[in-house]
């Protein structure tokens, strides 16, 4: 009985349930995943005191972005803000905008 090289699995079970195959692969990317942080109140009042002067003044906002992997930054101006939904809509560039939940961001600067 040997190991192969490529996929690590034993010769004579080259054949994996579909379920099986599904939990390896959550568990591979389960190692690489972090927790959403806890913000405390203070730090989530200013992250909304910066992104109401990014919407009145028109200046635009580097905000990052909670990834589980991957913490990812936008800069844009915020043209609207939803408070019902939580919501901000960043404009990018002309013609570009997106929508990013307020309970994603990690920070703003």
């Amino acid at each position: 009985m040997s190991k192969l090289d490529g996929n690590g699995l034993w010769e004579f079970s080259r054949m994996m349930l579909p379920d099986h195959r599904e939990a390896i692969i959550r568990l591979q990317l389960k190692e690489g995943r972090k927790d959403r942080p806890t913000l405390d109140p203070q730090e989530m009042e200013l992250i909304e005191q910066a992104l109401a002067e990014s919407f009145h003044e028109h200046r635009p906002i580097t905000i990052r972005l909670f990834d589980e992997y991957e913490d990812m930054e936008v800069t844009g101006i915020v043209v609207l803000i939803n408070t019902f939904r939580r919501e901000i809509k960043l404009s990018i560039a002309e013609g570009d905008w997106h929508w990013i939940k307020i309970d994603e961001i990690v920070s703003v600067s």
